[in-house]
């Protein structure tokens, strides 16, 4: 049995550049790597949840299960969510081992309040959510979320409904789709990739991806290491998801259902989810609010957190090393008072 802070050289580097104390106590269990997914910031979440006999999370993005077993391992009773069948199925079966400690529900982090109802849990002391898409969702190619193999233009994370990204390139105006990889890819060149992809359809509908990705590139060539189509991929994947749409109400959801002392973890991948973390876990932990028409600061009818990450916690070189996808990996944490 080794310490989690040591089971993996980046867990010791990143345990070198902030104080154990900074995010909770150290725990003990064997690391082991699995195909589906590499839970990313594993050391330093699990540090700061704090799991032990008695304690109750929720892993509102379960994916293979990873940062589900460390918080188990530390004693703690997990109800694990995910939205995504293979995840569900895949992390089941990986946690079988350890009972009634551990229950799986297929559902989206925004629907837990009624998980938690359904399953007679009141208060928490921990939830954790890691943002975005998992490996396996990227590296399936049926699942439609990769711009490097060929698939299906889909990009549902739960494919029992709802629209493909298919949908969205075929059948909205050029207008609302430049809308949409403006504000949710951040593309300079969102206008006039909206616009070929319109010409383009015309001929013939988007079915696969390589179709897409192929569409975009010949709007803006490929300069250096990240595809042309990264932003516009992205975009698509955060609307069909609706994952800003549901962020900051789960968010909101979840800090209610904190007992006093617990903690709310989320690791997010890029700035717009991290932009509503940080404004969510800023104006719940000032006491006081100030605008300049004010005569004076007025209470905060908010406040009740303080953060534990003053500044966001980042995968350490060794783990970005051995795991590309953790580069923007940001990791912040607040603690109900």
């Amino acid at each position: 049995m080794i310490s989690l802070h040591e089971s993996a050289g980046w867990a010791t580097a990143a345990c070198r550049r902030r104080p154990a104390c900074a995010l909770g106590r150290s725990f003990s269990f064997p690391v082991v790597r699995h195909e589906y997914h590499d839970s990313v910031l594993l050391a330093e979440a699990v540090a700061a949840l704090a799991p032990a006999p008695g304690r109750v999370f929720v892993d509102g993005t379960l994916g293979g299960g990873g940062h589900s077993e460390a918080l188990l391992r530390g004693g703690a009773r997990v109800i694990g969510l995910d939205q995504d069948g293979d995840a569900i199925a895949y992390a089941s079966t990986r946690l079988a081992g350890w009972g009634g400690q551990f229950t799986a529900v297929r559902s989206n982090f925004a629907e837990a309040c009624g998980v938690l109802d359904g399953l007679g849990v009141g208060s928490l002391d921990g939830v954790l959510l890691d943002l975005g898409v998992s490996s396996h969702q990227l590296d399936e190619a049926g699942r439609g979320f990769s711009f490097q193999q060929d698939g299906p233009l889909d990009m549902r994370m739960d494919v029992r409904g709802g629209r493909t990204a298919a949908d969205l390139v075929n059948t909205l105006p050029a207008a609302e789709l430049e809308r949409i990889f403006r504000v949710y890819g951040e593309e300079p060149s969102a206008r006039r990739i909206a616009a070929r992809l319109v010409e383009d359809r015309e001929g013939g509908s988007f079915v696969t991806t390589l179709q897409l990705a192929r569409a975009v590139e010949r709007v803006v060539p490929r300069t250096g290491r990240t595809h042309p189509a990264t932003r516009v991929f992205q975009a698509l994947r955060l609307v069909v998801n609706r994952e800003l749409e549901v962020l900051e109400a789960a968010l909101g959801a979840f800090a209610a259902r904190l007992s006093v002392g617990g903690r709310l973890a989320v690791i997010s991948f890029h700035s717009l989810e991290d932009r509503i973390v940080k404004q969510c876990f800023t104006r719940w932990s000032a006491p006081e609010l100030d605008r300049p028409e004010w005569p004076a600061p007025r209470p905060n009818p908010e406040y009740g957190f303080r953060r534990v990450t003053r500044k966001a916690a980042a995968a350490g070189a060794l783990e970005q090393e051995a795991n590309p996808r953790a580069r923007s990996a940001k990791l912040r944490v607040v603690e109900k008072i």
